[in-house]
């Protein structure tokens, strides 16, 4: 793993004009349709706490991948949602909103989901557990990074709309900019890590990004929660919180293993790009209007 500061000097940026972006579209009313619909917040943790955790497990046996590996893989499937994935709902026509909502709550409840996955996992790989405590400052981390620009956001909607509107396209643009230059600079950061892993865990990883996509989108269509709140699940849950698995797994008062840095460094890159093909599947498919014969 390379030195990561670039991005640790980038990314925040970035994702503040991201989340100042979102926040420009988005109105208190839009929060209150989310809690007046709760159906879909409890099958998207359904997905993230307990499908996800069974599937990946079944992928590490399926891959026959050694314990530091398999224990990394268990820490990112335990992980929340990105907050790339807020963008890429937005691109992709989701309910941006229940992102937002999803994120905070997902973040919240790692406190205490993410330390029993990743102890269990310990126990079962390598015969022993280890107290995984999450800070609540990282937390905190989250909500200001989330929260704050899309508050900022919200309020020029609500007292400046016309502003807002004229802002809105261009930070879009800006915020797509932003992502595609965080893309950049991680792959060629973290090239030397690609090519090394790729052919060991690479493709254990893209298959479970697919199923996390898969998983946050069908999952709650068979549930009959509507397509836009169904597209903002999906992203939720197919990207997660790569950077926090990694700095779990290189924290030298916790996990303090390089190894099991390695699905979640892989699996940022590879999500990055899944998720921009599969959002611009669903906005394509949604945007065609269905035809009956004549």
């Amino acid at each position: 793993m390379q030195d990561s500061s670039a991005l640790a000097i980038f990314l925040p940026l970035a994702l503040g004009v991201i989340m100042l972006g979102l926040g420009l579209s988005l109105t208190v009313a839009d929060f209150r349709n989310v809690l007046k619909h709760p159906k879909a917040v409890v099958v998207a943790l359904l997905c993230q706490v307990v499908i996800l955790p069974i599937a990946c497990l079944g992928l590490i046996y399926a891959f026959g991948l050694s314990p530091a590996l398999a224990v990394g893989m268990m820490l990112l499937a335990a992980s929340p949602g990105g907050t790339s994935a807020n963008l890429y709902s937005h691109l992709a026509g989701g309910d941006v909103a229940l992102n937002i909502t999803l994120t905070a709550i997902n973040s919240a409840l790692a406190l205490f989901t993410l330390p029993l996955i990743v102890n269990f996992s310990l126990i079962q790989f390598f015969g022993e557990g280890k107290v995984i405590p999450l800070q609540f400052s990282k937390v905190m981390q989250v909500f200001v990074i989330v929260l704050g620009p899309v508050l900022i956001g919200m309020w020029l909607r609500s007292k400046f709309p016309g502003l807002a509107d004229r802002l809105e396209k261009p930070v879009k643009i800006l915020s797509a900019v932003f992502l595609f230059a965080v893309v950049l600079v991680a792959l060629i950061q973290e090239w030397d890590t690609l090519v090394t892993w790729a052919p060991i865990v690479g493709l254990a990883t893209l298959v479970f990004n697919l199923i996390s996509l898969a998983v946050g989108y069908f999952g709650p269509r068979l549930a009959g929660i509507d397509r836009r709140q169904a597209t903002a699940i999906g992203m939720e849950i197919g990207i997660h919180n790569g950077t926090l698995a990694i700095a779990i797994a290189l924290s030298p008062v916790l996990l303090n293993n390089a190894t099991m840095a390695i699905p979640a460094a892989i699996y940022g890159l590879i999500a990055f790009i899944t998720a921009a093909i599969f959002g611009a599947w669903l906005k394509r498919k949604h945007a065609v209007p269905v035809t009956t014969a004549g």
